[in-house]
């Protein structure tokens, strides 16, 4: 424990809305995020809160019964070709493009191109 031991957070559950009962949870032993220089020192309150983030390859739609008959070793064709930038969305919003890559035994995803917000 970091010596904080009175301290507690109350988390909801996932950031995908699901209704999961609150749970108690203790701080995290490592230092919060110091923010980027330049930037308002107002906003670290915000850099612990969790978000959603989804990479999407591709997406398909195919009939229910089609659906159905699919069995393991399946294949479901994409609507991207290799090599086209995957989606990055956080909390369901669209915020970057990207490429998928491999780091270690993981795959993960190097941003390419930052997504203008429409508002």
């Amino acid at each position: 424990m970091s010596g904080r031991e009175d301290e507690t957070f109350e988390e909801t559950g996932p950031a995908t809305g699901e209704g999961e009962a609150s749970t108690q949870q203790e701080p995290s032993a490592a230092a919060p995020p110091q923010p980027p220089p330049g930037s308002d020192q107002g906003l670290t309150a915000v850099y612990d809160i969790p978000v959603q983030v989804t990479a999407v390859l591709g997406k398909a739609v195919m009939p229910i019964g089609q659906l159905l008959r699919l069995g393991r070793g399946a294949v479901v064709e994409l609507d991207r070709k290799v090599g086209e930038p995957v989606e990055i969305y956080v909390n369901n919003r669209l915020v970057a493009r990207g490429e998928v890559l491999v780091v270690d035994d993981h795959l993960g995803i190097t941003m390419t191109e930052i997504v203008k917000s429409e508002r």
